[in-house]
């Protein structure tokens, strides 16, 4: 039962990146208003809820760490963004709201997610930023 929702909710992404897709290098900007926005979520309650979230949505393209290799990025291209790169935690929490609400190419919109749901998600996504690496002893 958990495999054929995977596939459904992999497929959906495919059919979304075929139906719409992104020009190449065709950049993703948020409009001001959005960029403006903060987030209504508190943080401890938003990464915890936006874990349950993401493992259930998200994990099957970005991977269980975000790194963008979850079992259904390959079928898709572009592949799935790495969510702790810089490029992405550097963005506003209303851009990342934003984004996963709209969607593009073969990112789908989860605009059918509660908007406390999708809060948490952003929330979530900036945990994923990696620990710095141990330092050596000499």
């Amino acid at each position: 039962m958990r495999r054929t929702v995977w596939l459904l909710i992999a497929g959906m992404g495919l059919a979304l990146a075929l139906a719409r897709p992104a020009e190449a290098g065709e950049p993703w900007t948020a409009p001001a208003a959005e960029k403006a926005k903060k987030n209504p979520v508190a943080k401890a309650a938003g990464v915890r809820d936006g874990k349950k979230s993401y493992d259930q949505n998200c994990a099957i393209c970005h991977g269980a760490k975000g790194l963008g290799d979850g079992p259904g990025a390959a079928a898709l291209n572009p592949k799935p963004r790495n969510l702790a790169d810089k490029t992405i935690q550097g963005q506003t929490d209303g851009e990342l709201f934003w984004k996963l609400t709209t969607g593009q190419g073969a990112m789908p919109p989860w605009q059918q997610l509660p908007e406390s749901e999708r809060w948490s998600l952003v929330h979530y996504v900036r945990s994923l930023v990696p620990s710095a690496p141990a330092k050596k002893k000499n």
